[in-house]
């Protein structure tokens, strides 16, 4: 995974949807004329300032080699001045309503957009799918007018804040040092803030309302698949349509690199779920 450089990709225009240093996102646009779907890509990295969008390239790369416009977001992260709760939700919010911004001068389909994202990012992107579901009052609800998705792509996502704390609690008191990413996006426990993790973690959000793909790798030693097995059934119950892939054979990273199965897997479902 990159340590933050923020270098510019070939082929990508740099945009800001925002006056801080870490509010903007690369587009990325296909050959023709369009206008194109669009795929939001939301890099992970636990939420924390030393790592940015850079490594998601080579999926966004990959997605608009076959006629994808992709929107990789970069939002204020652990770390920064800004950063963790709110902010971190507030920017993937704002960096994904800024679509509609985007199609004033790009050639890009308002009606076929999705959110794709990894790990941290994969949290993100699900959540951006449930936040017409949060609470009246809460300090996350930046619109009333939320970009409308067509579905999510979850890729290993961190769909339970309070399971993923409780997961890094145990590896805490085996490792005997502090390194729990939830409690620091969230600056305390479940117990502490309950209505952070209420209104952070998707598996609170249900139903998303739209079709939801969740893809995760058997051997994922970053984010345990029982996060995926337990959120698919509680959307599944909620009355969500959930198309969920377990890959026996793949770890973590393979998910965001096109060059392995589990990658181009990513890409082929990504594209079906515009196509629907």
């Amino acid at each position: 995974m990159s340590l933050t450089t923020n270098t510019v990709p070939h082929q990508a225009i740099r945009i800001p949807y925002g006056d801080d240093e870490n509010q903007f996102g690369d587009l990325r646009l296909p050959e023709g004329e369009g206008p194109f779907p669009v795929a939001i890509v939301i890099h992970g990295g636990f939420w924390r300032a030393k790592f940015n969008l850079d490594h998601i390239n080579p999926l966004a790369d990959a997605l608009t080699a076959q006629g994808v416009a992709t929107w990789t977001i970069e939002y204020r992260r652990v770390g920064h001045e800004g950063g963790a709760w709110p902010g971190t939700f507030i920017d993937s919010a704002l960096a994904t309503n800024y679509v509609r911004t985007l199609a004033d001068t790009y050639p890009i389909d308002l009606n076929r957009v999705v959110t794709i994202g990894h790990s941290a990012g994969g949290h993100l992107a699900v959540w951006l799918a449930g936040r017409n579901n949060l609470p009246t009052d809460s300090v996350l609800r930046t619109s009333d007018l939320s970009l409308t998705l067509k579905g999510v792509v979850s890729l290993a996502g961190v769909s339970d804040l309070a399971l993923m704390h409780d997961v890094h609690q145990i590896r805490e008191t085996i490792n005997g040092f502090h390194d729990n990413p939830t409690y620091d996006l969230l600056n305390g426990t479940p117990i502490e803030r309950p209505d952070r993790y209420n209104e952070g973690s998707p598996i609170k959000l249900l139903p998303c309302g739209v079709r939801l793909c969740v893809i995760h790798g058997s051997l994922d030693i970053n984010v345990p698949i029982g996060i995926s097995d337990h959120f698919v059934q509680a959307a599944r119950s909620a009355g969500d349509a959930v198309d969920y892939m377990i890959l026996p054979t793949a770890e973590h990273f393979q998910l965001i690199d096109p060059d392995t199965e589990a990658g181009l897997q990513v890409v082929q479902s990504t594209i079906r779920l515009l196509q629907e």
